[in-house]
């Protein structure tokens, strides 16, 4: 069993809503833990879906909320954006991005297949430097707020099952068989290197 604990990130577009529950509930179980989007820009849903509210990455939690408070607070009271902002912002202050972090994880997650391979690409155009392995996991979840909440569950159960491995590198391609037969959810695996 792993001594150290896990480094862990985890991955959605926005880094609202899926990274951000994930994010919540493995710091609360003592993860090591950051969460990033790798959208372009921060969107959350508006008051049509053909018109998001859009931010850059720069914006924090706080000046989203305010914002949309502003705009309509009934509508973003009603919909959970603001209770989701609430959160977010007692985590950390801003979303963050991740082809902008340069730290090194043991496990990256992420919330949807683009995601996967954002990060993927983003992972193998970086100059390799430590040769460090880093296992990339995507577990896709609807992006709404009750399937954020169990796919956090969801990782946190696959994050706890993997720091209690003697070698993840060689143990985790038999439990991430094990977990998409108890959970029904096919995940995408690779291993990248820093």
């Amino acid at each position: 069993m792993s001594t150290l604990p896990l480094r862990v990130a985890v991955v959605c577009s926005s880094n609202q809503n899926r990274s951000m529950e994930a994010h919540n509930i493995l710091n609360k179980r003592g993860f090591s833990v950051r969460s990033f989007g790798t959208g372009t820009h921060v969107k959350l849903p508006g008051p049509a879906p053909d018109k998001p509210n859009v931010y850059d990455f720069k914006t924090t939690y706080d000046q989203m909320y305010n914002d949309l408070v502003r705009k309509d607070k009934d509508l973003y009271t009603q919909n959970g954006i603001l209770h989701m902002l609430d959160r977010n912002k007692r985590i950390k202050p801003r979303p963050e991005r991740f082809q902008n972090c340069k730290d090194i994880f043991d496990l990256i997650l992420t919330c949807e297949e683009r995601v996967y391979d954002q990060v993927v690409e983003d992972l193998t155009s970086r100059e390799q430097e430590t040769c460090q392995p880093v296992h990339v996991i995507n577990v896709d979840i609807q992006d709404n707020l009750e399937e954020a909440t169990l796919g956090a569950f969801l990782i946190c159960e696959l994050c706890q099952c993997i720091q209690h491995t003697d070698d993840m590198d060689n143990d985790i391609e038999e439990l991430l068989q094990e977990f998409e037969e108890k959970s029904g959810r096919d995940f995408l695996h690779t291993v990248c290197f820093y």
